[in-house]
């Protein structure tokens, strides 16, 4: 279950402001929310898939540790 700001916060909030975790789970949300996306959807999604390029992405560690994971994790 996703903890952290809504979408409503968030909009408010410049997206060079978002934490990697919300980037990641707002994106994984359009991702798969694609095909019923309005014009203002699909701008939106445009937009966190920019701010993540501009980040340099993110990247997948070969290896987890004690305090972090393969992957970033928005649960």
């Amino acid at each position: 279950m996703y903890v952290g700001r809504d979408l409503m916060a968030l909009t408010m909030v410049s997206k060079s402001e978002w934490r990697d975790t919300e980037l990641a789970y707002f994106n994984h949300c359009f991702q798969q929310l694609t095909p019923f996306l309005n014009s203002q959807g699909v701008t939106l999604r445009n937009e966190i898939t920019e701010e993540i390029e501009t980040r340099g992405g993110f990247f997948h560690r070969n290896e987890a540790d004690w305090t972090n994971g393969t992957r970033i994790s928005y649960d």
